[in-house]
């Protein structure tokens, strides 16, 4: 028997009990749906706070918190060491100024953090900027993005302090001259020492709501010209505060964190929270897939019905074609398409379902989530929900499970079609 008369035949004996097949896909749809839309939900978590880590934080940044083998600061020969490691593009050192200082400009003033860094490495880092430009000389300064607010007159200060929330600076700071004055510690009423220095840029907004960038980047050559750094009494003053690598890009990330490691370093990269969180995710989601494969299980025991009956009901074809010199193979072949074509139509009309069902889904429910958490005050602004999504790997998946389930359900009614005796398959009445 030719391909085309297998299907011919298959098709014939379908139009018979139309009411039947059509209710049989129905449930195999509905069981491949029900797998896909759970599991969705699961990879769309997944993807909702892997965005949100990932847009919290520089993705290629790889903090540096010391020597497991010492308390010792790292010093700038070491640096340099980092700075040679494959996959490492830049390092960058910064010193916190914890001497008293304020930065004005006109009649206004700003208690700024003060930060000494490299230029040269802060470039090579990929500061990113919402307006202007990275210092070109060293009497050039980049400011955080809340700069500007805090940068108050006398009485919007005084204001402030009363709890109330004055504007601040509206003008364009790019450009402006400001003066930085740092306190003296070299005698007994010290006296402030002044600095200016140009805004060249100012840096972006903070991916997260409550953090407040009130800094001022300043050229680490002015390292000795400010006033010592201010450390506990009898302590030494720890030349550098915070040091970051940056590597290459995100897959380099994990390699440079590893070698780091291996040098004795305390390290921290969002590789880090990452591997724990797939390996969560990876759980999570097998456990969906799994609970949905019921579903498909069940959806199975109506084909498995319904190949049970279409055998019954075809059993004097089956004699005859027995009769004629049809093989057993033969036979069985043609109720496994049968069975497999209820699989691939009910899995193709679930793709379809479940698309159509994850798209509303996320539609309505993070409007519905946003605005609870916008009426608690929560500030979830800019907040990318992601309830339900659907990968190709995920489609891959739940097709096999589904049409892989309809074969093994058509198997038995398929060889019970093979064992049934000739002549009592042709004694039986039309």
């Amino acid at each position: 028997m030719l391909f085309k008369d297998q299907i011919g035949f298959i098709r014939q004996h379908m139009k018979r009990n139309r009411l039947r097949t059509a209710m049989t896909v129905l449930a195999a749809t509905m069981g491949c749906a029900f797998l896909i839309v759970l599991a969705s939900v699961g990879f769309g978590l997944h993807k909702t706070l892997m965005d949100e880590l990932l847009s919290n934080q520089t993705v290629t940044e790889i903090q540096i918190h010391g020597k497991e083998d010492s308390g010792e600061p790292i010093t700038a020969e070491e640096q340099e060491l980092i700075r040679q490691l494959p996959g490492v593009d830049a390092v960058v050192a910064r010193s916190y100024l914890e001497s008293p200082s304020r930065v004005l400009l006109d009649d206004r003033l700003n208690r700024a953090q003060i930060i000494l860094t490299d230029a040269e490495q802060e470039a090579k880092a990929e500061l990113d900027l919402s307006a202007g430009a990275l210092p070109s000389s060293r009497n050039e300064v980049i400011v955080g993005y809340h700069f500007a607010e805090n940068l108050l007159t006398e009485q919007e200060l005084i204001a402030s302090e009363k709890g109330e929330s004055p504007a601040g600076y509206r003008g364009d700071l790019i450009g402006e001259t400001i003066r930085l004055e740092v306190m003296s510690s070299e005698s007994e009423e010290p006296g402030p020492e002044t600095w200016e220095f140009t805004i060249a840029g100012i840096a972006e907004e903070p991916a997260k709501d409550w953090r407040v960038d009130n800094l001022v980047l300043v050229d680490e050559s002015f390292r000795e010209e400010f006033p010592v750094f201010t450390a506990p009494e009898g302590e030494e003053v720890a030349p550098y505060f915070e040091i970051n690598a940056y590597a290459e890009d995100l897959a380099a990330v994990e390699a440079v964190t590893e070698s780091l490691k291996t040098e004795g370093y305390y390290v921290y990269s969002v590789t880090e929270e990452m591997t724990t969180m797939n390996l969560f995710f990876n759980v999570l989601k097998a456990g969906l897939i799994f609970v949905g494969t019921i579903a498909v299980l069940i959806a199975s025991i109506g084909i498995f019905n319904t190949m049970t009956m279409a055998v019954t009901e075809r059993t004097r074809e089956i004699g005859v074609m027995k009769a004629i010199g049809a093989q057993p193979k033969l036979i069985q072949r043609l109720f496994l398409m049968e069975s497999a074509w209820i699989g691939i139509v009910g899995t193709m009309l679930a793709v379809v379902i479940s698309f159509a069902v994850s798209a509303l889904v996320n539609q309505l429910i993070p409007n519905i989530v946003l605005n609870i958490l916008a009426e608690d005050g929560a500030g979830a602004e800019g907040m990318n929900i992601i309830v339900s999504d659907i990968p190709w790997q995920l489609v891959v998946i739940a097709s096999f499970i589904s049409i892989g389930v309809a074969m093994v359900s058509g198997w038995r009614p398929a060889r019970k079609a093979t064992e049934i005796d000739v002549i009592q398959a042709l004694r039986q009445e039309l």
